[in-house]
């Protein structure tokens, strides 16, 4: 994915294509005090013209040392 992380929210860790050809950012996610779930919410996101299988368009937030 070539897209533009200065566009994603802050807390957004992964961009990825769902099943259904929509773009999301994900966060990490938040774990419910005195619980054992957790839960996150995607976040709609450009698709920056992907193409190709969903199930390969999973990228990571590069770290600020690979973007030096």
């Amino acid at each position: 994915m070539k897209g533009d992380w200065s566009k994603a929210p802050k807390l957004a860790r992964w961009w990825a294509i769902d099943d259904n050809g929509k773009a999301f950012w994900f966060c990490k996610p938040n774990v419910a005090a005195f619980t054992d779930f957790w839960f996150s919410e995607p976040i709609p996101a450009p698709d920056y013209g992907f193409i190709g299988d969903y199930k390969n368009s999973l990228t990571e937030r590069p770290t600020k040392k690979t973007i030096e």
